[in-house]
């Protein structure tokens, strides 16, 4: 979602959905401003031992901004990359080219796969999204459901 759906966000769920109390006090407590960060929604997940998306979710449905994508991909203001914080690669690995092209299906890999991947490699996540925009893959869905 963009800039211009805030305020919208629980319009991307069913109008019957309800969240877990606890995951939405932990992000109300961790979202200074209305906006939480995608590596402090990712340390909710673990600390409450929920999926991930339960908390991006949770945070949609209490209008909160998810900013600041562990790959990149968006929350990093006004850029002249449109709020990315990547760029291509200037090379990629043989063994992060491989690892990445194992993942990817039809030009896509999903957000998962790459932090896999990168766990895997003992890089850096915005590493390997770089590599995925040197090798020309889009980037699907985002495990804290922003894409």
């Amino acid at each position: 979602m963009t800039h211009k759906d805030a305020g919208k966000y629980s319009s991307k769920h069913p109008s019957d959905i309800t969240f877990n109390e606890q995951i939405a006090r932990m992000v109300r407590e961790k979202s200074p401003g209305g906006e939480l960060t995608c590596v402090t929604g990712e340390k909710i997940s673990k600390e409450l031992e929920v999926e991930i998306s339960e908390v991006g979710i949770t945070a949609d449905l209490l209008e909160i901004k998810i900013k600041k994508c562990q790959l990149g991909l968006f929350g990093y203001g006004k850029k002249r990359n449109h709020g990315k914080d990547i760029q291509a690669a200037d090379s990629v690995s043989d063994e992060m080219k491989c690892a990445i092209e194992e993942a990817a299906y039809d030009g896509e890999v999903t957000c998962a796969a790459l932090w896999t991947i990168a766990d895997r490699l003992g890089t850096k996540r915005k590493e390997v999204s770089a590599a995925c925009e040197t090798l020309k893959l889009k980037i699907r869905k985002c495990q804290l459901g922003t894409f």
